[in-house]
């Protein structure tokens, strides 16, 4: 089976999306299914070298809609040699080039000459989720989805020959924003992520390279990209409470009484990382100057960037959990490479795959306020180290059970067949 996949940018820094490809190309080559690439980054991208599947890279897209003229030539002239294409994303140029082109090409049948057209499949990766109409910041993009969606979107959906989800959570939440959403098919294919290498002391290296400060110091982990919509604000005030009540004044016994003097408790807590792109955008600036604004913050929270390769896995092994109090995830392939790692992972509810991690006992869940992120941290720490050690177990086993890549990659091929 010969598969294309169409996606707006295979750029590493973009998450998700491209790393779930990344992810699934290997385990369906190891099932004999062939796979290709089309996105719009340029063709002299340094990292396009770095993948052992083929990339055709047709320029950068234009504008908000990453218009490229290149795409519908490209795809009128290769979809026929594919049984089955893969859309991800929505709302972006490749999606309508897509369904142009099959059009183009089933006009082209009505001639005599007959060739072959792949069926297709949109995958939103939580593009369709209703947060995105609802969220306070977002309502001119908002009115803006709906007029697209009116003109544009609706038909993507109704022409395709179905559409894949990560999970149960995510397939049910799409059918809330719209009132004329009616796909062909939902289908929940699941996800899942390649096993990760075994630790080795390269990856606590190259990590402490990058994050000097927690060397042989404990550490909670925030990996993702710096967005508003990851709760990295209220990651950092929450955390912010729990230390600011580890200093306060404590008695201690003395020769003469009880004395009170300042005794830094924060100290016992866990470091913060807080790792991932966007630190130069006005958000990433606004939590670093939290955070330099604060003495408290100034000793225990720093920002090694985005981590790639051996420093990202030194990160997820030498970690105490994961942190990720989202105000919404898909579906968050961190927090699956976590669990993997065995390291817990504590989330709010409005990431898609919670209700798997909570039944599994592999991490602590909360919703996404400042008073319950608070809660979850001062609830991991009230844990004992055998008791940390059983939710890793369990994390790992949550992994196994749920979001390993071989079942995933069977599920997809079932579903594409």
């Amino acid at each position: 089976m010969k598969i294309l996949r169409v996606i707006a940018s295979m750029k590493p820094s973009q998450g998700g999306p491209c790393q779930g490809i990344r992810n699934s190309i290997p385990e369906l080559q190891t099932l004999d299914v062939y796979n290709e690439v089309v996105c719009l980054d340029s063709p002299e991208a340094g990292w396009l070298a770095e993948d052992n599947f083929r990339i055709h890279a047709l320029g950068v897209g234009k504008g908000p809609w990453y218009y490229n003229s290149n795409l519908i030539p490209w795809l009128l002239t290769n979809l026929p040699r594919f049984d089955a294409v893969i859309v991800h994303g929505l709302w972006l140029y490749h999606v309508y080039a897509v369904r142009k082109a099959i059009r183009l090409l089933k006009k082209k049948q009505t001639g005599g000459k007959r060739e072959p057209i792949p069926r297709v499949y949109l995958m939103p990766h939580g593009m369709l989720d209703p947060y995105f109409q609802k969220a306070k910041n977002r309502k001119i993009k908002a009115i803006r989805n709906k007029l697209y969606w009116s003109i544009i979107e609706s038909d993507n959906i109704k022409e395709a020959d179905g559409l894949l989800f990560t999970c149960e959570a995510e397939l049910r939440l799409a059918r809330e924003p719209f009132r004329s959403y009616k796909p062909k098919r939902e289908i929940n294919v699941g996800y899942g992520i390649a096993e990760p290498a075994q630790y080795d002391q390269v990856m606590e290296e190259a990590f402490h390279s990058k994050c000097p400060q927690v060397v042989k110091e404990p550490f909670l982990l925030f990996l993702s990209r710096i967005h508003e919509k990851k709760g990295v604000d209220i990651l950092l005030k929450a955390y912010d409470r729990v230390l600011e009540t580890r200093t306060r004044l404590t008695l201690v016994e003395s020769g003469n009484g009880e004395t009170p003097i300042n005794y830094p408790n924060y100290a016992k807590f866990p470091k913060l990382v807080i790792a991932g792109p966007g630190l130069e955008t006005p958000y990433g600036q606004l939590l670093q100057r939290m955070v330099s604004q604060s003495p408290v913050l100034r000793e225990s929270v720093f920002f090694p960037g985005m981590l790639t390769g051996d420093a990202k896995w030194g990160a997820f092994y030498g970690c105490e959990a994961f942190v990720l109090p989202s105000h919404q995830e898909n579906f968050g392939i961190a927090i699956v490479e976590a669990l993997a790692c065995s390291k817990p992972v504590l989330i709010s509810n409005q990431v898609n795959i919670w209700r798997e991690i909570e039944a599994s006992g592999g991490g602590i869940v909360a919703e996404d306020t400042l008073e319950q992120t608070q809660q979850m941290l001062e609830n991991w720490d009230s844990l004992s180290f055998s008791e940390k050690a059983e939710v890793g177990l369990k994390a790992r086993r949550a992994y196994e059970e749920h979001f390993a890549v071989g079942p995933a990659a069977i599920k997809l091929l079932g579903a594409l067949r």
